[in-house]
């Protein structure tokens, strides 16, 4: 089980952990929410817990708990600016679908 990262999102983590001036990843996870039904959670990480799944990426760690990653295994985390528009991006092989604005989706 693994989740990636492009280049681009790792250099915006690794800014934002920068800023914060504390911290040793960002934490990916799924709660029950949305129009399609889960929705991605993001926060940062002060300490991992034993029962995480930490994946690094040049240096910048990705914290998933056991129950979310088996919803979003596989998945590629992308940083993307559209216009005025920023965020993370998922490309998530386990979606069936998702909503109209993105931001949650089923498997």
């Amino acid at each position: 089980m693994a989740i990636t990262m492009t280049d681009t999102a790792i250099q915006h983590v690794r800014q934002q952990l920068e800023q914060r001036g504390e911290g040793v990843g960002i934490r990916v996870g799924v709660k029950t929410t949305g129009c399609s039904g889960m929705a991605y959670v993001l926060e940062f990480v002060d300490d991992v817990e034993v029962s995480d799944e930490v994946f690094e990426f040049q240096g910048v760690k990705l914290v998933v708990d056991p129950k979310s990653l088996v919803y979003i295994d596989g998945t590629q985390m992308d940083f993307v600016k559209e216009g005025l528009n920023e965020g993370f991006e998922f490309k998530n092989p386990n979606a069936a679908g998702e909503c109209g604005c993105g931001e949650s989706f089923t498997v």
